[in-house]
């Protein structure tokens, strides 16, 4: 037999030198969940291992997973009811926790890439990414609400300014709301195509940030968010977004959408991101849990086929746990 693949893997130095893919701490993003009471150390139950936290205890999450090579983190605000009104004030209030807390770890911490969430969804009374009005999430109405958000955030020292809430158009607002205030550096990492999935569960509960029941109003987000069934329309969406100046195009979720993140790794020149989400990680932590599945063999494997479809950014929950492993 002349061929043999086998031969190229007889040892793990030989595997080594003909893989394809490496998957590093540096390509791992740490999300984090903040809350406003500074010590606040509270589980997301529907998440295991995952915890909402206060700024003290984020000061010393960013610091272990420094020491691990993780430098990137995506921050999300679990803001207090009393906060929260129809145009979503409080995301560019000088009182605001989250801004605060983003000076705070940018001054402590200077050296980490530090990622926001633009959406209204975590300040609105009605729990969606954009603005209701008359019964209808209102696009138009929306963007000038987003693009505000977007330069607080900048201002507060995020350097990467993620936009979430699939308001068409968004990418452009937000980047002449941010060039005319001088934040020509701060780049955005657009979630072009963010499907309306089922695996959004324990994000949800961790920020509590679920469409509420409204009267005439949808109570999902099937009316902005993509169709699991389009690829297509995936092409499209990012077509726009990286004409209107998104630096980084995101797919989420990840595992159940490999093949939109290979598309758009091949028909752009563009870092792809792939958050690998909340129900993705739970469901693979409740197999391991009943002794099912090895945790560490299955997280590994799925990080790494997020890298092997072409993400040369990866948001997990898994990202520390990972970082460790690597360092074994």
């Amino acid at each position: 037999m002349l061929s043999r693949p086998r031969r190229n893997r007889q040892s793990s130095a030989i595997r080594a030198l003909v893989r394809e893919r490496e998957l590093t701490p540096g390509h791992l993003v740490q999300p984090i969940f903040l809350l406003p009471d500074p010590h606040a150390r509270l589980p997301v139950v529907s998440l295991p291992g995952t915890f909402r936290l206060g700024i003290e205890e984020v000061v010393q999450e960013v610091a272990g997973c420094l020491a691990l090579g993780i430098r990137s983190f995506i921050m999300f605000p679990a803001v207090p009811e009393q906060h929260k009104d129809k145009t979503g004030s409080y995301a560019t209030s000088p009182d605001n926790f989250y801004l605060h807390a983003a000076t705070r770890l940018k001054t402590e911490f200077p050296e980490i890439c530090l990622i926001s969430d633009v959406a209204l969804d975590p300040y609105s009374t009605d729990g969606h990414d954009g603005l209701v009005l008359n019964g209808r999430i209102d696009n138009d109405q929306t963007l000038p609400l987003i693009g505000a958000m977007a330069v607080a955030q900048a201002r507060a020292g995020f350097d990467v300014i993620g936009p979430s809430e699939m308001m068409d158009g968004r990418v452009a607002s937000i980047r002449r709301a941010l060039d005319a205030e001088g934040f020509t550096d701060t780049a955005i990492m657009s979630y072009t195509a963010k499907y309306a999935s089922a695996f959004y569960g324990p994000f949800r509960d961790a920020l509590d940030s679920a469409p509420r029941q409204l009267e005439g109003v949808p109570t999902d987000k099937k009316t902005y968010q993509m169709d699991p069934a389009n690829r297509r329309e995936a092409l499209r969406e990012a077509a726009l977004d990286a004409a209107e100046g998104a630096d980084y195009l995101m797919v989420k979720p990840a595992i159940n959408y490999l093949d939109i993140i290979r598309e758009l790794h091949d028909a752009h020149t563009l870092p792809i991101a792939a958050y690998h989400v909340s129900g993705e990680c739970a469901m693979l932590l409740a197999a391991a849990e009943r002794g099912w599945l090895d945790y560490r063999r299955a997280a590994s494997e799925a990080l790494l086929s997020i890298r092997r479809a072409g993400a040369s950014v990866i948001i997990s929950y898994f990202a520390k746990d990972f970082a460790g492993w690597y360092h074994e």
